[in-house]
């Protein structure tokens, strides 16, 4: 009669298995059957809010269901995060990530989520240069005069970041440590707000992501010094890098990409990684994306995985190098 019941009871757990296996398949199959949010972890207008948009577009033209986008900013992208990562897993709420998120999670002292356990990877979607711009007033024509500048005047001249914790942020602070200069950080709520006043006069640098930073650029109401990146952007093939200037070795970017909560099941995140792919592998969508600044990757879900889990362990040693804590 016992082997009887544990007969009975492994059939059972068979059976429910085949079940749960039969729902989570189907509910792929059927996705997406309602809207999908994508929540930018930034003010509207700048680089990750651009490229949601622009991924939004797409998805919803080829699902036939509306893809919104939601701006949730604050706290160095993690309010977003935040909530993307307590949200239902069921493929209908995702985050448009970036880099910026692997470094808070090593800046911020507490978070309640961890950016590594509790958000799947799905696709990164670009990689985007960053830039250094000052505003036109800076007497600086190039990258050698704005740290000369800066060293004749230390903790005068200041720049602004999309929020502390940020990509912007940490690019500012190995630049402080590598060039030996002492540039003060003013941090916003996104790269939109920080822009405007640095067109207005209110700071004077900011390290920005190519794509931002491209339109003010071309209106000449900011000046391109250098690019972050090992090799120039192809937005602006004429602005040197740090790494052929003044800082050889200097190489950071910043990618964006999107992730779901961490139990979303594995064949919703399969179907939306391969769709993102999709999209952004089409001639249309590389033009502008390049147009835009960035450069097209369209990852799989396992090779975002990698790349997030590398940044975490470069950025906790490079934030214990140079001691950069958030509150």
């Amino acid at each position: 009669m016992k082997y009887i019941s544990t007969a009975r009871r492994i059939l059972l757990l068979g059976c429910l298995g085949l079940i749960g296996f039969s729902t989570q398949a189907q509910t792929a199959a059927t996705y997406p059957n309602k809207p999908i949010k994508i929540v930018v972890p930034f003010a509207a207008g700048g680089s990750t809010d651009a490229l949601a948009r622009l991924l939004a577009q797409k998805l919803t033209s080829a699902w036939g269901q509306t893809v919104i986008v939601e701006n949730k900013p604050g706290a160095g992208a993690t309010l977003g995060a935040d909530y993307v990562a307590k949200a239902p897993a069921d493929g209908y709420t995702l985050l448009m990530g970036a880099a910026h998120h692997t470094i808070a999670q090593n800046v911020y002292k507490t978070l309640p989520y961890h950016f590594g356990r509790d958000l799947a990877p799905v696709s990164i979607m670009a990689l985007i240069p960053n830039v250094i711009v000052i505003n036109d007033k800076v007497p600086a024509k190039n990258i050698q005069e704005l740290i000369a500048l800066a060293k004749k005047e230390p903790g005068k001249l200041n720049y602004g970041s999309a929020g502390a914790g940020t990509a912007h942020h940490l690019i500012g602070a190995m630049f402080n440590l590598q060039a030996g200069v002492d540039i003060v950080h003013i941090p916003y709520k996104g790269s939109s707000p920080a822009v405007a006043d640095l067109v207005s006069g209110q700071v004077q640098i900011m390290f920005d992501t190519v794509s931002s930073a491209l339109p003010q650029i071309k209106a000449g109401k900011t000046r391109a010094l250098a690019v972050t990146t090992k090799t120039r952007s192809s937005a602006l093939p004429e602005v040197p890098t740090l790494n052929e200037t003044v800082l050889p070795g200097f190489d950071v970017g910043t990618w964006f990409g999107i992730l779901a909560p961490a139990a979303t099941p594995p064949d919703i995140v399969e179907k939306l990684s391969h769709e993102i792919i999709r999209i952004v592998k089409t001639p249309e969508m590389q033009k502008q994306l390049l147009d835009m600044g960035s450069e097209p990757i369209g990852s799989t879900s396992s090779e975002m995985k990698v790349q997030i889990t590398k940044e975490l362990d470069e950025f906790s040693a490079l934030t214990k190098q140079i001691k950069l804590t958030v509150d």
